[in-house]
């Protein structure tokens, strides 16, 4: 084998073991899954040019973030940040008002599969990281505060190796981390009261959710909301706040007429339960028209993400049409 091959099945086998991890990186920087791709991408052919010069004096892991972080700042230099619907304003007051959209970037929700969280027994901390709250949250940022946050408090990375990696006193870090504390914990509060994933609680819970949008059961639906729920729908710049609101949104809003006209197809996003939800179209077949992401906390549904991006579908492996079931 040539000295270039060796060394490039030597990078590969190295870096392997990190791969979804700095896509999820690339993804808290960015809000994006198909930007965390690409600059995971980018991110791994700078770390393939430069691993000859990788002298070992930090942990593998260390350094690939390290290029990671400033391949996401760079890319940050020139891109719009990508918020969800409640970064934007008040709630809406009228769910039967017109809907208007908002020709900007949003925030993405991930596949678990692509973060690396498609196992049941994630640890709590590392399904926290990724929760669409809290990634939603860190787009409010300035990039250097979001790269601190992250570092320090996701990969618990000393305030020295922070100031290292982005070029930063440590006392300058540790002033930004400050300031990014305190807007992150006012924008995704902590769940203290949330169900626990995958328990018996939050499966029932679950299944009446579906169950309530498959047999268009509006006031079965709002009976499952939290008192402080909030429904979200990007595109769309309204969000919703309260079980009235939401059920009166979905009772003025939703195209469906009926029982069988919607079908949800379960997933998982951001380590929380997700559905695409397919519509009945003329054709009697079920297309895709949203993918919600669910929270339940509090004994019930407190936030849905609904995203009207329907090319998400093919991103989360899901099916471009469903029959419906026979009986």
């Amino acid at each position: 084998m040539s000295t270039t091959r060796a060394v490039d099945a030597d990078f590969a086998e190295i870096i392997a073991p990190f791969e979804r991890e700095i896509f999820a990186h690339c993804y808290r920087m960015m809000g994006s899954v198909h930007d965390a791709e690409d600059l995971a991408q980018e991110t791994m052919l700078r770390a393939w040019r430069g691993y000859a010069r990788f002298a070992g004096a930090s942990s593998v892991r260390t350094w690939i973030h390290k290029i990671a972080t400033n391949t996401c700042l760079s890319a940050l230099e020139s891109r719009q940040r990508r918020p969800l619907p409640t970064g934007l304003g008040a709630p809406s007051t009228a769910p039967d008002a017109p809907l208007v959209e908002q020709d900007i970037l949003w925030l993405e929700p991930a596949p678990d599969g692509a973060l690396g969280h498609d196992d049941p027994g994630d640890v709590a901390e590392s399904r926290e990281s990724v929760r669409l709250a809290f990634v939603a949250a860190l787009q409010l940022l300035p990039p250097r505060q979001r790269a601190v946050l992250i570092l320090r408090d996701v990969l618990a990375w000393r305030a020295a190796e922070v100031a290292e990696a982005t070029g930063q006193s440590v006392a300058a870090v540790n002033s930004l981390l400050q300031r990014a504390r305190e807007k992150v914990a006012q924008a995704a509060p902590t769940r203290e009261d949330a169900l626990e994933p995958h328990s018996a609680a939050e499966r029932e819970l679950l299944a009446r959710y579906v169950d309530g949008f498959e047999r268009y059961d509006i006031a079965g639906l709002v009976e499952l909301f939290t008192a402080d729920a909030v429904w979200e729908m990007p595109p769309f710049e309204g969000w919703y706040s309260g079980p009235e609101n939401i059920g009166e949104l979905i009772a003025t809003q939703c195209p469906a007429t009926g029982p069988g006209d919607m079908l949800l197809v379960p997933t998982r996003a951001n380590g929380q339960p997700a559905y695409g939800l397919y519509m009945r179209g003329e054709d009697g077949r079920h297309h895709p028209f949203h993918l919600h992401v669910v929270e339940c906390s509090g004994g019930g549904v407190r936030h849905v993400a609904a995203f009207f991006d329907t090319s998400l579908f093919e991103t989360f492996g899901l099916p471009p049409v469903v029959d419906a079931p026979t009986a």
